[in-house]
Formats: C-alpha cells, sequence, structure tokens
C-alpha cells in the first residue's frame, strides 16, 4: 500500500491531541472548546448544503486556485 502523507500526518496529530488530553474525550472537548473561544473564526460558517448554496449564490464567483501561491 502506498503511504499517504496527509493521512499520515492527521493521525499524527490525532494522537498528539490525543495524548495531550489524557485519551480522556471529555477533557479532549473542553480543551478544544477553550482554543475555539480563543480563536474564533472570522469566516462565514456552514453548516449544511443549504447554506453552502445560498452562500455561493451570493457571491458572483467562488474559484480554487489550481497552483500554490508563488513565494515572495
Amino acid at each position: 500500500m502506498k503511504a499517504n502523507p496527509i493521512l499520515e500526518e492527521v493521525w499524527r496529530t490525532k494522537d498528539q491531541l490525543a495524548a495531550e488530553a489524557g485519551y480522556d474525550v471529555d477533557r479532549f472537548f473542553a480543551q478544544l472548546q477553550t482554543w475555539s473561544e480563543a480563536h474564533p473564526h472570522a469566516g462565514p460558517v456552514v453548516r449544511n448544503a443549504e447554506e453552502l448554496r445560498r452562500l455561493a449564490a451570493e457571491k458572483s464567483a467562488l474559484a480554487l486556485n489550481d497552483k500554490p501561491p508563488r513565494k515572495r
């Protein structure tokens, strides 16, 4: 099986966060709540497909870059 560096990073991060919470789900979510309050999300939050459709309709053009940003 071919190694997937993205999945490996996700698994490492998951293991690190679990260890920081002492493998306690309640403690993990308490830490997540604390972090979320300290780092509020500035953009729109899309909770379902209808909200995504509405947001897309409000925007004249939604586009994804297929090239990474240039280094300065």
